[in-house]
């Protein structure tokens, strides 16, 4: 499939193999791709679920961005670059309140890299272990850019969009801010600023961003978070939430199986990074404090009591506090982390997917969530933080 045309190339893509050595560093920079995009191109209202006639949720218009990925990732699957082919999962909608999306993805489970032998959620980056300068250069799609004279004053030299070899849904992708400086799995604004942004560019209300800490399933110690499509809506586009703080700062998320911390952005620019500066306090202090964390980035409604509607206004960060967790629990119908707070749940076999309830679901998630009490007692040091 070709490249679109508003993308620069910089070289040529090298000749592409299905073989996987990760042990040997191979030079990320060969073949990349460029995809500069403007300030005009951060889209935030007007994107919306379309429906068809008898109620189906229809693809919507399709953003450069969206074109730029898509095809991209399409090429490497054609090419053999990840580790199985993904077809369309077999999908249903756990009946209950929740409206949780269950997916049937067995290969993922079987198939996925080993997570690293992690042990606390500030573990320095190892350049023994696998990392994303040990990859294909096929794997990487592009590399996301600002034009020159972009308004915003954080910036970023490197940003790679490469394809995740294990994907859990179409178009899983991960963003890896400067990878040659061994960074460790630590939020920094400026790749959170990336990823909000990826949001923005993107017309698709199902295409998402996230980021899992260490401790929190994160399986590889080197800065990344994550991006994906689901072409279905999740709760926390709309759940009801209440303010933490009379500056409405921070909210609390209600109404899911995990409460949340509800950080919400309406326009790109001052209003954003003053978002990230919040969101990475907070993630700081959780790392600090040895704390793991899961983060969510989606298309959603504004603070408060919304009206459950198919058009969102702005952009929500949500983040999760939670028990430490390492390494990848066997015999469980899926892992609690990013995707699974939010709603999507990626189930590993084909038994659990037919016996799955909400009311088992729910049972699952809250074993991973931190005590009422600890919980009570990091939410009111997070409002005295943020004031």
């Amino acid at each position: 499939m070709a490249v679109p045309e508003n993308i620069n190339e910089t070289s040529d893509l090298p000749p592409q193999s299905s073989g996987r050595d990760e042990q040997s560093r191979l030079p990320v920079e060969l073949g990349v791709l460029d995809f500069v995009y403007c300030w005009e191109e951060l889209i935030v209202e007007g994107v919306q679920w379309q429906t068809s006639e008898s109620g189906v949720l229809c693809p919507p218009l399709l953003s450069r961005f969206d074109c730029t990925l898509q095809s991209s990732w399409k090429q490497r699957m054609e090419q053999g670059l990840f580790r199985y082919c993904l077809g369309e999962l077999q999908t249903q909608i756990l009946p209950g309140p929740l409206g949780f999306v269950a997916q049937l993805n067995v290969e993922r489970g079987v198939q996925r890299r080993c997570p690293q032998n992690i042990q606390s959620v500030r573990q320095a980056f190892d350049p023994q272990q696998f990392n994303f300068n040990k990859i294909h250069p096929g794997e990487i799609l592009f590399r996301l850019c600002r034009e020159p004279g972009f308004p915003m004053a954080l910036q970023c030299t490197e940003v790679l969009v490469i394809i995740n070899v294990s994907p859990l849904e179409w178009g899983h992708v991960l963003f890896v801010p400067e990878p040659t400086q061994g960074l460790p799995q630590i939020l920094l604004p400026h790749p959170l600023q990336f990823g909000v942004e990826a949001v923005m560019l993107s017309t698709h209300p199902g295409f998402r961003v996230g980021f899992n800490s260490l401790g929190g399933l994160a399986s590889v110690n080197h800065l990344h978070l994550h991006g994906y499509y689901l072409a279905h809506k999740l709760p926390v586009e709309t759940a009801p939430s209440q303010p933490l703080d009379p500056n409405g700062h921070i909210h609390l998320l209600k109404g899911l199986p995990a409460s949340g911390f509800l950080f919400y952005v309406d326009e790109p620019g001052p209003k954003l990074e003053a978002l990230v500066d919040r969101v990475c306090q907070v993630t700081n202090y959780l790392v600090d404090r040895e704390i793991a964390h899961n983060l969510f980035v989606t298309r959603g409604a504004p603070p408060g009591n919304p009206p459950s509607s198919l058009a969102y206004a702005g952009v929500r960060v949500i983040l999760w506090a939670r028990k430490s967790s390492f390494g990848v629990k066997e015999g469980e119908a899926f892992n609690v982390a990013l995707c699974e707070l939010a709603g999507h749940l990626p189930v590993k076999t084909s038994q659990d997917f037919h016996s799955l309830t909400e009311a088992s679901a729910l049972n699952l998630i809250q074993q991973s969530l931190l005590p009422p009490s600890q919980f009570l007692q990091l939410q009111e040091a997070l409002v005295s933080l943020l004031a």
